[in-house]
């Protein structure tokens, strides 16, 4: 008995064959019924980017300074980033064309957003990390990181379809970087800085079934309707008045990657505000399956052996040996 090249890639066939068909076995996780989470409201956002300030004094973050230059001078003196990074974890972004004029229009306007953990209902970078450094509450669905577990691979960095996780490399004792939902500041009866000091409820804390019904009911407002907005949390009694903006009709967030505990609207389209276009299917669902399937019955370990076998035995016969003979004691 020999084997040939057809025989090997014969066997690499079945391998493949086997992961394939455990590939889809894992569908995608669900969200935990307490869920909490942020609605990002672009429509009511004014710019002011107060949510950045408060996030680094809640998370005892350093400033970043931004080089400005005046009367040939550069200097260092304004905490403006402009993403977030290993210092940063909320950023307003904002989209301008032409001159700028018309909020939320797409031609000769400009239009606000946010940037920050989306908080994945089946996080890519909870599935990537090898040491369980980033985890997801059950409960709570809210998306941690603990600096004592990581051991710097920056897996989450690579796996985040979102480019959130950031890696301090110019510390001495390098992290990683991503909002934690101000999970610290639950216990004492607080909530996401960022919502916290927001003045027109553009950035809303809450339960993410909550959050999703708040959204219904704005896009069910007619453009201009004066209505009232809750601020700071949904049901928290604080509140602030406007006229309904007009949304496009996607809710980002909804359903990318298997739907993010943390949602927005906008009055122009996501794709000129930088947010990545993605599949429904949560990639760490796809990865993980086919691990699975690779590994399954030891799979991909039997698959690696026979080959080597297969190798050998042709060596073997390539040198005049017969392969079948069995030396005798």
């Amino acid at each position: 008995m020999s084997f040939d090249r057809r025989d090997l890639f014969r066997l690499a066939a079945v391998a493949a064959t086997g992961a394939a068909t455990q590939a889809h076995a894992r569908p995608n996780k669900t969200m935990p019924e307490e869920a909490l989470g942020l609605l990002f409201d672009g429509t009511l956002c004014i710019g002011c980017r107060a949510c950045m300030p408060a996030c680094k004094e809640a998370n005892g973050m350093p400033p970043e300074l931004t080089p400005l230059e005046a009367n040939g001078q550069t200097s260092a003196v304004w905490d403006a980033p402009l993403d977030i990074s290993g210092s940063t974890l909320n950023v307003i972004k904002a989209y301008r064309d032409g001159t700028g004029e018309h909020k939320d229009e797409v031609k000769d306007g400009f239009a606000f957003t946010k940037q920050s953990c989306f908080h994945c209902v089946d996080p890519s970078c909870v599935s990537a990390c090898p040491v369980s450094a980033m985890t997801k509450d059950p409960v709570n669905g809210i998306v941690s990181y603990n600096v004592d577990a990581c051991i710097g691979c920056r897996y989450c960095v690579a796996a985040c379809p979102f480019g959130v996780p950031r890696f301090t490399y110019d510390t001495p004792k390098p992290k990683i970087s991503k909002c934690q939902l101000c999970r610290h500041r639950l216990e004492d009866g607080k909530f996401a800085a960022c919502a916290t000091v927001c003045p027109t409820g553009a950035t809303l804390f809450g339960k993410v079934k909550d959050l999703k019904a708040e959204v219904a009911r704005r896009k069910a407002l007619a453009p201009g309707t004066p209505t009232t907005y809750p601020r700071g949390r949904i049901g928290g009694g604080d509140s602030y008045s406007a006229r309904a903006g007009r949304y496009v009709p996607r809710v980002y967030g909804e359903h990318e990657i298997g739907g993010t505990q943390v949602l927005h609207l906008s009055g122009v389209p996501f794709e000129l505000l930088d947010k990545p276009e993605l599949p429904e299917r949560a990639p760490a669902a796809v990865s993980e399956s086919l691990q699975h399937g690779l590994y399954y019955g030891l799979l991909a370990p039997a698959t690696f052996l026979g080959i080597l076998v297969a190798a050998a035995r042709r060596n073997m016969v390539a040198a005049g040996k017969n392969p079948d003979e069995v030396k005798k004691p």
